[in-house]
């Protein structure tokens, strides 16, 4: 669950960020791949680290 949250999360980010640089809709689509992805690492690192204290 917590890397689907930090994906998405990372998707609205990319995008709004790509949206505030005055890009295309490709650049939208591109920065908000490339920061689901980035974000989704993270919540896999978050995740491991979350069942490694907990087990």
């Amino acid at each position: 669950m917590i890397v689907l949250v930090m994906a998405l999360i990372g998707a609205v980010v990319g995008g709004l960020t790509a949206r505030k640089r005055n890009g295309s809709k490709a650049d939208i689509a591109q920065y908000a791949a490339g920061y689901a992805i980035a974000f989704g690492l993270l919540g896999m690192i978050a995740t491991l680290i979350v069942h490694r204290v907990l087990v």
